[in-house]
Formats: C-alpha cells, sequence, structure tokens
C-alpha cells in the first residue's frame, strides 16, 4: 500500500485521518483550512512554486494578548506615524520560494497590509500596514493560520540582540570529534601494523570507529540530506545531490567492508569529508557576515548632523557621534538621522523615505518624530532619544519602493552553469565508476566519491558576490557610498555623465561673494542669516557662512521653492531670497544678469543682490579630462549661462554646457538621452536634481556635510573626493575583469580536479580538502585582485 503525503505540508498521513478537500489529501484540518484560503484568495499557484512547501499550522489561542499592550507594542514596531506602521517580524519556517511569494502576496489575504518584503537568509519579514485597518496582533494571526507563526520574544525586542543559530558550531565541533578519534584509531591500519593484542582487538576498533561515525554522518552532515531531499522532491537538481550521494556511497561501502572484514573501510575519509565541508560552509558563511557588517556599519552615510552646543554653538558631527540627550538642528530638507522629541513649536515632516507616501505630517512640541523623516520649511531643533542605527537608515535608502530595475548578467551565468552542472557530474561519476568496476572496485568508488566531491559550483557561485562585495567595501572606505552592488555593475556600463553645477562641480566650502545695492542694516543681517539657516541650497550654505555670526531668531513660517529661491516671515516681516524673477527685482543691464546672485527683498522693499564668484572644485579641469576620452560629458544647470565663457575655458571643448534649466528640464534632458539609447549616470547634490538621479542609469548624490541627498540616488560621493570620480569608474570596470578572471580560474579548477578524480589519482579525502580551499581560493583570489586594482589606479592619479 503506497504512503499518502498531505497536499498541503509533505507529512506523512496516519491511516483513516486523511481529510479530503477538493481532489486532494490533507493531513488535518489545519492544512485543509490553509488551502482553503489560498484558493479563496486565488493564491494556490504557491503550490506550483514547490510541492508541499507548507507547514502545519498551530493552535495558538491567546498566545499573542500581550500585543495589545500599546507600551509593549511600541517597542516592537519599527514606525509608527498617523496610520501607517512598520514591523520587522522573525519566522524560522521560511524556506523556499513559495514562502517569500505567499509572504510578499499577504495582502490579498489581509487587508490593511499595504507592503511585505522577505529577507531570506535572515529568515526576516518586514511589512507596512494601515493601522487603523488591520492591527498587529491580527497580522501575527494570519500568519499563524498559514503555518508561518512569527517568532517574537520580548527579551529580544528590549536587549536589541536576536538569537544567534549555532547549530553549524555543534555539527561542525561534532565532524571533528569524530574525524579526530576515527584518525587516531586508524594509525595501526594505516601502518599495517602486526602485533598481537592490536590484532586480536581490531574488530573492536573497527567496531568503535563504526559507531564514531555515524554522529557525523547523521547529525553533521543532515543539512545535506535535507536540501538533497527537497531538491528532489521539488524536481530540481541542487549541488548537495552528489554531495549527499557520495557521503552514504562511503557509508555504505565502508560499512560493508568492515563487515566483510576486508577492511577498516573509509570512514576517516567519511568523516573527514564531513567536517571539511562544514568548515567550508563556515568560511563561506562568516565571510557573507564580514561582507555585510562593512557595509551595514561602515559604508552607509557620509554625512553629518548639525549638533547644537551647551553655549548654543552648533556644529558638524558624524552622525554615529550623535548620542541620547544630544540635541540636533534639522534644516529644510534634511533627513532625521535618529528617533527623538521635537522641541520647536511645530514641524512638517515627510516620512515618504519611509513609507513611500509624501503627504506631510504635522507635528507639535513634544511629539515623538522618526528616524527617515525628512524634516519640510523652516529650521527645527530635537532632542535624541536613541543613538543611531546605521543598518536602519541603510535599510531606508535600499528601500524598495527607490529601487531600480536591473538584469544581473552574472546571475544568468552562475544560474546556467549550476543547473546544468549537477546532472553533467552525476553522468561523469557514473561513467568513471562504470569503467574501473572493471579492472579495480576499490578505485571505481574511490573515483564516484572524488568525482562527486571535488567538483563543485559554489566557487563559480561565488565570484560575482564576493567580488562586488569586496569593490563596495574598498569604495566605502574611501568615501564613494554604494546602495547595493548592483550599482558597481551599473557604473561598468556608463557611457554618458551628466553633472549638475552649482554645489556639483562648484564648492559651497569658499567663495568670493560681493554685495551690490542698498546698506543692509545690521537688523536686515540678523534676519537673513536667521531665514538662510534653515536652508540647505548650496548657495544659502555660502552666504549663511559669509555673513557675521548673529543671534538666533526663531522663523515663523518658511517655504524654499525649489529653482526659485526662499520666501520666510520672521520678527513679522516678510524676507524673499532668490532670483531676481523670484524677487521682482528692477530690470539689470544684460552684464550684470549674467551672474551667480542671490537678491534680496524685504517687506516688499528691494535691497539689492549678493554676487557669487563661483569657485570649483580642485582637480576638477584635469578629472573632465580623463573623463572626456571614454565618456560623453554635459553639464546642466538651473542658473543663467553667466559663467558659459568661464567654464569653456576650463572643461574640454567637447563638453556640452545647458543653463537655465528648472528641475523638470533637467528630468526630460535625461530621459532623451536614455531614448538616443545612451547609458546616463547623473551627478548632482541631491536637492534639485531628485527627479534626474531617479531617472538616470546611476544616480550620484554629491555630500558636502549636510544631511541631504535623494533617497532615489544610487551613490553618495562625499564631496572631497569629487576629483576621484574618474577612479571609482576605473574600479567598477575592473570589477567585472575580476570576475571573469575568477569564472576562468574556478572552471580551470573544476576541469583540473575532475581529471585527477576520473584518473584514479584523488583520494576521496583529498577531494573533501580541496573542495573548499577551492572556496579560499576564489575568495582569496577576488580580495588580492581587488586590493591591486583598487591600489594600482589610485597611484595613477
Amino acid at each position: 500500500m503506497s504512503v499518502q503525503s498531505c497536499f498541503h505540508c509533505g507529512l506523512t498521513i496516519i491511516k483513516n485521518e486523511e481529510i479530503y478537500f477538493d481532489e486532494k489529501i490533507f493531513c488535518c484540518n489545519g492544512c485543509k483550512t490553509v488551502y482553503e484560503i489560498f484558493s479563496l484568495h486565488d493564491l494556490t499557484c504557491y503550490y506550483d512554486f514547490e510541492k508541499s512547501p507548507g507547514a502545519s499550522p498551530q493552535d495558538i489561542q491567546g498566545k499573542y494578548d500581550f500585543l495589545d499592550n500599546e507600551a509593549i507594542l511600541s517597542k516592537i514596531l519599527e514606525f509608527q506615524e498617523g496610520n501607517t506602521a512598520i514591523v520587522s517580524l522573525n519566522i524560522p519556517h521560511i524556506h523556499c520560494s513559495s514562502c517569500i511569494w505567499i509572504l510578499e502576496n499577504l495582502n490579498k489575504i489581509q487587508s490593511g497590509i499595504s507592503t511585505s518584503q522577505v529577507n531570506f537568509p535572515e529568515k526576516k519579514f518586514r511589512i507596512t500596514f494601515n493601522s487603523e485597518t488591520v492591527s498587529l496582533k491580527e497580522i501575527v494571526y494570519t500568519l499563524s493560520s498559514i503555518g508561518y507563526e512569527p517568532y517574537i520574544s520580548l527579551e529580544n525586542y528590549e536587549t536589541g540582540k536576536n538569537n544567534v543559530d549555532r547549530s553549524l558550531t555543534y555539527k561542525l565541533g561534532v565532524a571533528f570529534f569524530c574525524f579526530g578519534n576515527i584518525m587516531l584509531l586508524s594509525f595501526p591500519e594505516y601502518f599495517e601494523i602486526k602485533e598481537f593484542w592490536l590484532d586480536n582487538y581490531k574488530p573492536f576498533f573497527r567496531a568503535l570507529i563504526f559507531v564514531l561515525a555515524l554522529p557525523s554522518l547523521l547529525y553533521s552532515a543532515s543539512d545535506y540530506y535535507v536540501s538533497a531531499y527537497k531538491s528532489l522532491k521539488s524536481r530540481m537538481l541542487n549541488i548537495d545531490i552528489p554531495i549527499a550521494l557520495g557521503i552514504i556511497v562511503m557509508f555504505v561501502r565502508s560499512t560493508f567492508d568492515v563487515i566483510m572484514n576486508y577492511g577498516s573501510g573509509f570512514f576517516d575519509s567519511l568523516t573527514g569529508l564531513i567536517f571539511f565541508m562544514l568548515l567550508g560552509k563556515m568560511f563561506q558563511i562568516k565571510t557573507y557576515s564580514f561582507l555585510s557588517f562593512e557595509r551595514d556599519f561602515k559604508s552607509y552615510f557620509p554625512i553629518a548632523v548639525t549638533r547644537i552646543n551647551l553655549d548654543t554653538s552648533e556644529e558638524n558631527v558624524p552622525i554615529y557621534d550623535v548620542i541620547k540627550g544630544n540635541r540636533l538642528l534639522i534644516r529644510n530638507q534634511e533627513l532625521i538621522p535618529v528617533d527623538g522629541i521635537l522641541m520647536s513649536d511645530k514641524a512638517e515632516i515627510d516620512y515618504s523615505f519611509v513609507t513611500g507616501e509624501a503627504v506631510p505630517t504635522t507635528k507639535k512640541s513634544g511629539d515623538k518624530i522618526f528616524a527617515g523623516g525628512k524634516q519640510i520649511g523652516k529650521v527645527i531643533e530635537m532632542e535624541v532619544l536613541h543613538s543611531v542605527s546605521q543598518s536602519y537608515l541603510t535599510q531606508l535608502w535600499s528601500n524598495e519602493i527607490f529601487q531600480k530595475k536591473v538584469f544581473q548578467k552574472h546571475k544568468t551565468i552562475t544560474d546556467a552553469i549550476s543547473r546544468y552542472f549537477t546532472p553533467i557530474l552525476l553522468l561523469i561519476a557514473l561513467a568513471g565508476f562504470g569503467y574501473w568496476i572493471f579492472f579495480d572496485a576499490n578505485t571505481a568508488f574511490n573515483v564516484f566519491t572524488a568525482v562527486l566531491i571535488v567538483a563543485c559550483p559554489c566557487a563559480l557561485a561565488l565570484t560575482a558576490p564576493f567580488t562586488f562585495g569586496n569593490i563596495l567595501r574598498i569604495m566605502g572606505k574611501q568615501k564613494m557610498y554604494l546602495k547595493n552592488a548592483l550599482v558597481i555593475e551599473q557604473l561598468a556600463k556608463v557611457d554618458t555623465i551628466v553633472f549638475d553645477k552649482t554645489g556639483t562641480i562648484t564648492t559651497n566650502i569658499k567663495s568670493n561673494i560681493l554685495y551690490e545695492g542698498m546698506a543692509l542694516s545690521d537688523e536686515n543681517i540678523v534676519l537673513i542669516k536667521n531665514v538662510l539657516r534653515a536652508s540647505n541650497h548650496p548657495l544659502s550654505r555660502m552666504l549663511y557662512d559669509f555673513l557675521p555670526e548673529t543671534q538666533k531668531i526663531k522663523t515663523a513660517k518658511f517655504e524654499e521653492i525649489t529653482g526659485k529661491g526662499i520666501q520666510a516671515f520672521i520678527e513679522n516681516k516678510n524676507i524673499q531670497i532668490g532670483s531676481g524673477v523670484f524677487v521682482e527685482a528692477p530690470v539689470l543691464e544684460v552684464s550684470q544678469i549674467e551672474k551667480t546672485t542671490l537678491h534680496i527683498k524685504i517687506e516688499n522693499n528691494y535691497y539689492g543682490r549678493f554676487i557669487f564668484e563661483n569657485q570649483y572644485r580642485d582637480g576638477l579641469e584635469k578629472l573632465f579630462f580623463a573623463l572626456s576620452k571614454k565618456y560623453q560629458i554635459k553639464v546642466l544647470s538651473g542658473d543663467n549661462d553667466g559663467e558659459r565663457t568661464n567654464l569653456e575655458t576650463i572643461l574640454p571643448k567637447n563638453t556640452e554646457l545647458i543653463f537655465n534649466q528648472k528641475p523638470e528640464q533637467k528630468l526630460e534632458f535625461i530621459k532623451k538621452l536614455q531614448e538616443s539609447g545612451k547609458n546616463v549616470m547623473m551627478v548632482g547634490d541631491g536637492l534639485n536634481d531628485a527627479g534626474a538621479l531617479a531617472q538616470s542609469n546611476v544616480g550620484i548624490s554629491v555630500s558636502e556635510n549636510v544631511n541631504v541627498f535623494s533617497p532615489a540616488c544610487d551613490a553618495i560621493l562625499d564631496a572631497s573626493e569629487f576629483s576621484r570620480l574618474d577612479y571609482f569608474l576605473k574600479l567598477s570596470h575592473k570589477s567585472i575583469l575580476i570576475i571573469k578572471m575568477s569564472f576562468v580560474l574556478s572552471l580551470l579548477y573544476n576541469i583540473v580536479g575532475l581529471s585527477f578524480a576520473i584518473t584514479g589519482n584523488l583520494l576521496p579525502l583529498v577531494a573533501a580538502i580541496i573542495m573548499p580551499l577551492s572556496t579560499v581560493t576564489i575568495v582569496s583570489f577576488v580580495t588580492v585582485m581587488s586590493n591591486y586594482f583598487a591600489f594600482r589606479n589610485l597611484k595613477s592619479l
């Protein structure tokens, strides 16, 4: 009689306890209910990804009643503003593509959920939901009802610590214990020592070796069997199938040798094989963790925030120096880097960075404001509640809302090779076994096992992620901060570079500023200085730094109109600062118009203008000359063309200069370039260029110690490293070369290893040692080559 399995969870059904529904068999009402839920919401294609992918739901009635407590809820939620809430849950049962698919379509089952994302390696599930429509408790019960009960530990939320999975460490320890002891017990067999007591106790030692091999076989290697079983069940062949097969064949052959008294078998090789493969896996995981650590905690934002000291002085500090109790100054369009309490009387906060919805929220003094919000309007002050969470800010920057869809060529190559690798490997192993069995059975088994073990696509699959991960780390250390590794691939494809002018190729650190017009009284200078304090526009920052220190006055109303200027009310006076058109300045001579200026109007009286003699960044001429050899260079500016003559003398002759461009015109310009087949990189300051940065294939925001950039940008470049842009582009090209070299190296390794294995010149234990060494070799090669190219390109600057 055939064994029946549950259609949903795959467990074996006890006779006479099966439940039939919709011509399918289920082990319990829970699994049947889940199937009904999926059928009701037209989600039965969940089962197309993998056969029997689900888990049987558990009864959790009353288990999560603590989620009704607002105090506990506030600790668990990452973000809660208005009716929008965000939470990250740990879901241990996530194990396959079906799990990812159903969880990311949870909004079809539970109303009120807007988006949901799965982090598969960490088994984390991030949900954005409407707290007025659905509660977190209801979401948890919904997840549990379909077999994905989350793990919520209040202790972890209090301490901020997560439970660490040490199962691989335990398995590695057991494998090492078994391998070491079996090797010691096998020494008499190695040297074929003839001695009375050794000969008499040989059966006992062999039995002891057999017993010692069992924990390694059944416990340490269990992950390979599970992976191979799931792969076969879903009718796919992964690399764990030949590994599991090799282990089982070696165990059966060794057991047969011991029982028939042919010898001690290959238990030493078997346990050694398991130990070294687990060691390779541990090395791989640790290397990934290292790259992840570098990414999350060192290579995130190169930006500073303004901290107000006890003596009311202001200083720019790195955001990771901000601690609880500090008072911060947040200007217009600045990102709020930490959770805190609003100290100013009123604020408008845009949380589109977190939620994707650009509807400002009004906050009053004493209200809590969350990290990731963007201040709109007048300058505000806040008190810090928690120190900055670098990984959280990185997560916000990498929000799927702002992701650009790109095609990963390297991934396609790796997937294609891996798909055909296992069946070809099995055929080679069987062919080798079939050939050698007619000559020597021992050699035949050695060949079969060695072929299965030595050839591994792991090194092949690691070339791209490790190369990009290491280049990402190197660039981060040199103040070029990339959103993710795919940006490197996109950088290598760029053929056209578009630069913004003000704040990008010009610096706001230094500038010669002249004033023309009616004399400004000390009172007027105080008003202008305090209005400029709230602005982050490069010209505003330059003028703010240029004007003398004055007393701080609260701005009653502040509005910064993109591409035009500032409208503010302070001390019951109307202040306008911006372009001549914006403040309705008197008609000036043409020679006077063609200059970079900020016009001043107070209480409808035009006073005059500040004229800026632009200071271009150091190394600009050399940079543009180097870039013009490989790329088409264009400069877009919202200013008038007063700087055209100056720029034409500095920049290469083939550089296209376009002036008087509004933000929407910049975006359209990028679009037209892309429609003509160009791969465009936009370099801007992140203020007026947000649309263009988002539209471009690669958007780079230049940061100059201000907490402002577009969430749609792909990279943030520290302004001090602007002259090295060509270096970073060269490095991205070299990373593609390293991947190609690594592919060749990995393929050569497999070819050489297989040639030795199939000719019977490679023992299974040696193959097991070589297998993790191939991973070490690839990682070492990638690290050495990427550091070599990084250093060589640096020297050539």
